[in-house]
């Protein structure tokens, strides 16, 4: 199994959801008890912006050059740390990831080619998905999903939305974008892609 490198800290929510899915994933193996291997990296997301906690709109707050140079820093460290690729437990985390993969030059398994395929598999055109104001204004979700899956998006994602609203809440399909690309990240550690 390859290492899993994980970039988490935006939302301790979501970080601790990545590991326990990836866990309870590569647990379901047969043959013993199994555990995923995986080096997480923790970054301080507070210290990028002065906006108290439950008020923060942090895309409208502050400059995102420290806050990328800090990814970047943290993939190189997890590449230090021998993971054999990066993902990160955040939507947001994601407009960084072709940084990522040219500077440090370790794969970076994004989050919205994982739900692209998801999308695909169901034949779905047209998507609408609930997010933050950054991750719906900035291109990087939208454009990877229309150029690489022919996906029109018309709203974009968050990570712990999927924690509050389930399938059986609504009559739309939904598509948990957290544990997609936890998935996705345990098929590609295991080989399996």
């Amino acid at each position: 199994m390859k290492m899993i490198g994980v970039i988490g800290g935006m939302s301790r929510v979501s970080s601790a959801e990545y590991y326990k899915l990836m866990n309870e994933m590569v647990e379901e193996r047969p043959g013993g008890l199994h555990s995923a291997k995986i080096l997480m990296y923790s970054i301080e997301f507070a210290e990028f912006t002065d906006i108290p906690r439950r008020f923060r709109k942090v895309q409208s707050s502050f400059d995102w050059k420290p806050l990328r140079n800090t990814m970047i820093d943290s993939a190189e460290r997890l590449k230090r740390g021998g993971a054999y690729f990066i993902i990160r437990c955040s939507n947001t985390l994601h407009s960084s990831a072709d940084d990522i993969e040219k500077k440090v030059k370790i794969p970076v398994l994004h989050i919205a080619g994982a739900t692209g395929e998801k999308i695909r598999e169901r034949a779905l055109k047209i998507v609408g998905l609930p997010g933050t104001e950054y991750t719906m204004e900035e291109d990087f979700y939208r454009k990877r999903l229309e150029e690489k899956f022919g996906i029109k998006v018309i709203i974009l994602v968050c990570t712990e939305i999927p924690l509050l609203v389930k399938q059986k809440d609504v009559e739309i399909p939904l598509f948990d974008m957290m544990t997609i690309h936890a998935e996705a990240a345990v098929k590609y550690a295991l080989g399996d892609e």
